[in-house]
């Protein structure tokens, strides 16, 4: 995982309509960053509800949202357009910026290993600096959580 208050790692990545979206595009505002393991699953789908649900305070906030998961462009297309999300979905098939952040991570369901992300969330300053990091994240209680990080700050 980064450090805090370093430089958050950069990334170019291409959105739900191939748009390629870098981190230094968001200087000025601050960035709620996303990770996901997967489009159309019961966890991802809350978790996007949510964040679509608290859109506009997020906005109002001077922040946006953004959401990675290693799925195809069109997969997020489709995603997208099912549950009518109104942020960036990222879509990091080479895992760049999922290895970068660190959630690539060993995971066990149904006593199984395998390798896969981490459900977690970033919050990166207006200059890109790493102002907050939370791993293992709840779908329900993220995007809450993250907005009262963007309101009330790191306090």
């Amino acid at each position: 995982m980064p450090e805090l208050n370093k430089p958050a790692p950069s990334f170019s990545l291409p959105d739900q309509n191939g748009n390629i979206h870098s981190l230094e595009d968001f200087r000025g505002k601050k960035v709620v960053l996303y990770f996901y393991p997967k489009d159309n699953t019961p966890g991802c789908t809350l978790q996007a509800q949510g964040y679509a649900g608290l859109y506009d305070e997020f906005v109002k906030n001077g922040a946006v949202v953004i959401g990675i998961s290693k799925d195809s462009v069109a997969s997020h297309k489709k995603f997208e357009e099912k549950f009518s999300l109104p942020f960036i979905l990222l879509s990091d098939t080479e895992r760049t910026a999922i290895e970068a952040y660190g959630v690539w991570q060993e995971k066990k369901m149904a006593g199984k290993l395998s390798m896969g992300v981490v459900r977690s969330s970033f919050l990166i300053d207006e200059n890109g600096i790493l102002a907050a990091a939370s791993e293992k994240v709840k779908a329900a209680d993220n995007p809450a959580d993250m907005l009262k990080l963007v309101i009330n700050g790191l306090d």
